[in-house]
């Protein structure tokens, strides 16, 4: 599980590096590291030793992963232009600001374990759903749909959240049933399958788009009709045309 989940947190680096390599953002959405990173903090705080002992796999890999998501989202604001920067730097605010008063209320509060991990279940479950869904913003905003491309529709990212969601589900049932493990990974990999669903539709639709185009241009194209390709053709011809405009003009001077 942690290791297809390290691949779950470094599948988005194709695209950092074509963002890095472009010096520009182009429409890709920094929404799913927004709430990657927000899923990541609490489960790293889920899996801290007063909150539920013996958890340091969920630790070590969620720390791992608020570090990746972290660099992420410096990148992605370095590069983007103002307007999406605003809303990524809005939602990272509150982001910040959500986690550090849970954190704060969980070691305030309450200090029984049971009431500590009922609480943050349950807002991991809220959150963990909603990385998994992220991804689907960009199908919200209708940039695979309606312009029936997956350009900015990360295929690694899809596929190691189903691969990941699947792997915990299962892990999730070994021994004593975790629900707060189960449903948001349940979940993410339904979403994730449709992800993929979609990729695999608009991938087939793409690539029959080009080669149409392709096709269509070879045979739409035409031999240019110059004077010059005529010459080296035939050369008398282009000299009777001469003398015929030559007589014209002559008779109409007369």
């Amino acid at each position: 599980g942690n290791v297809i989940a390290f691949g779950l947190f470094m599948s988005p680096l194709p695209t950092f590096y074509k963002i890095i390599r472009l010096k520009d953002t182009e429409q890709f959405s920094g929404v799913p590291y927004v709430a990657t990173l927000l899923n990541c903090l609490l489960w790293t705080l889920y899996g801290l030793p007063f909150v539920t002992p013996n958890s340091l796999l969920v630790v070590t890999i969620n720390g791992i992963g608020t570090a990746l998501e972290s660099t992420y989202l410096c990148v992605y604001l370095f590069y983007a232009p103002n307007k999406p920067r605003a809303k990524v730097l809005k939602m990272l605010a509150v982001v910040l600001t959500f986690f550090a008063a849970v954190a704060l209320m969980v070691m305030t509060i309450t200090h029984v374990h049971k009431t500590r991990q009922l609480i943050v279940g349950v807002l991991c479950v809220i959150v963990g759903t909603g990385m998994y869904a992220s991804p689907m913003s960009v199908m919200v905003r209708k940039l695979v749909i309606q312009t029936k491309s997956v350009k900015y529709m990360p295929f690694l990212l899809s596929l190691t959240a189903f691969l990941n969601g699947l792997t915990w589900t299962a892990y999730a049932f070994l021994g004593k049933i975790d629900p707060f493990i189960v449903v948001p990974n349940a979940i993410g990999t339904c979403l994730a399958t449709t992800q993929l669903i979609l990729y695999a539709i608009y991938s087939k639709k793409e690539k029959a788009t080009i080669k149409n185009k392709e096709n269509g241009n070879g045979a739409d194209a035409k031999p240019a009709n110059n004077h010059i390709g005529f010459a080296v053709r035939c050369p008398e011809a282009v000299s009777a045309d001469v003398n015929v405009n030559d007589e014209e003009r002559v008779s109409r001077q007369v």
